[in-house]
């Protein structure tokens, strides 16, 4: 496919101003593109939310087409922050502090599938104790992924995103709330929202967990309850030297003392609260994996939600209408793959190029025809 550069109103007309909507957005931007992204509430998008963490090798995704786009996506984080921060002047928030997976019960064996871009080091007894003091006795080892990073998102890629988006003079609408998506069935004409009908020439659903109720596609929300500390000064030095992906629970630090904990995995709908089971059971995983962190003052509550698809792999590329993309489904892993993403969509939407990984994500994979 591929669009045509049009005066007058926008090219393309994205729905969604979270993590992928924006990412896409100035990707596009960057390529010659007039986009308009409209965005309902974007601190409730998941970008807003989530730990940062970029982990393909922690979490352990399997050889597969995610797998292939996370790695991808993955070394592509440094200099796509990089463009950002030399866009806006700004920290975007990049930190490649690795991460350490530890366990409590030492596995049969300890090689893992690896690269030389991707090494996987295990480590225990002295070695394990002199990489990270103060790890609970109950863990018997650990698995160091020096490759996997992280990102604050919360406090610095996001506004770093937005930020540059409208730098390069991407219109960015917040407090648009999309209600329909408008057809004639076999195209696209316009979108409906609450301040009138929005035209443009090609469209982007990346709405997130919202996107199912614009869209016959099955996505939906995954809530998350997640909670930070602070380290205390009393502390001289960051106690937790990188990210720690445990059983059950991650412990994300941030450079200047903020620890993220994280998070709850619940199929409840859009849910609006935080529960006492949810935080107790963040609370407790925490402290059995980094007991030091019993005596940390809690800083901050909050709660997500993860767009997520029957088989938690996003959706990409083409939709049953030819001037609509889909950018949405990627569950757990959406800071992660937005560089990627950005690229694989730009290069469908602008230059009518499918990226050789685009058609295991496609939208009718869930059909029973």
């Amino acid at each position: 496919m591929g669009i045509t550069v049009m005066g007058g109103r926008s090219d393309i007309i994205i729905v969604g101003g979270g993590i992928i909507g924006l990412s896409v957005a100035l990707e596009l931007k960057m390529r010659g593109a007039s986009v308009t992204v409209l965005s309902r509430h974007s601190q409730q998008a998941a970008g807003y939310v989530g730990a940062g963490m970029l982990a393909p090798q922690a979490e352990r995704i399997p050889p597969s087409p995610l797998r292939d786009l996370a790695l991808r996506s993955r070394s592509l984080y440094e200099g796509w922050t990089q463009k950002l921060e030399a866009i806006t002047g700004s920290d975007a928030g990049y930190w490649p502090c690795g991460i350490l997976a530890p366990v409590y019960d030492r596995p049969e064996s300890v090689e893992l599938p690896q690269t030389p871009d991707s090494p996987a080091i295990w480590l225990e007894g002295a070695e394990l104790d002199e990489h990270q003091p103060g790890l609970s006795s109950e863990v018997a080892g650990a698995w160091w992924f020096p490759k996997d990073a992280q990102v604050d998102n919360r406090r610095h890629l996001m506004r770093s995103l937005l930020s540059a988006a409208r730098e390069l003079g991407v219109d960015v609408q917040e407090g648009v709330a999309v209600k329909d998506i408008v057809t004639d069935g076999k195209a696209v004409q316009n979108v409906a929202t609450d301040g009138g009908a929005i035209a443009g020439y090609h469209y982007i659903l990346a709405a997130g967990a919202w996107c199912g109720q614009l869209l016959s596609i099955p996505v939906r929300p995954i809530k998350g309850q997640m909670l930070s500390l602070r380290v205390p000064d009393s502390v001289p030095k960051l106690p937790v030297r990188q990210v720690l992906f445990g059983s059950g629970i991650y412990i994300v630090p941030r450079r200047d003392g903020l620890i993220v904990l994280g998070a709850t995995v619940e199929d409840v709908g859009f849910d609006n609260s935080l529960t006492p089971a949810g935080i107790d059971t963040l609370l407790s995983e925490a402290m059995r994996l980094y007991p030091g962190l019993r005596d940390f003052p809690i800083q901050e509550f909050w709660w997500g939600f993860r767009p997520t698809t029957p088989d938690e792999l996003p959706i990409l590329g083409p939709s049953p209408f030819p001037n609509l993309t889909l950018a949405t489904g990627h569950h757990r892993n959406g800071i992660l793959l937005a560089p990627a993403t950005a690229e694989i969509v730009a290069d469908w939407v602008y230059s009518g190029r499918a990226d050789p990984l685009i058609g295991h994500f496609r939208w009718n994979r869930f059909s029973k025809s």
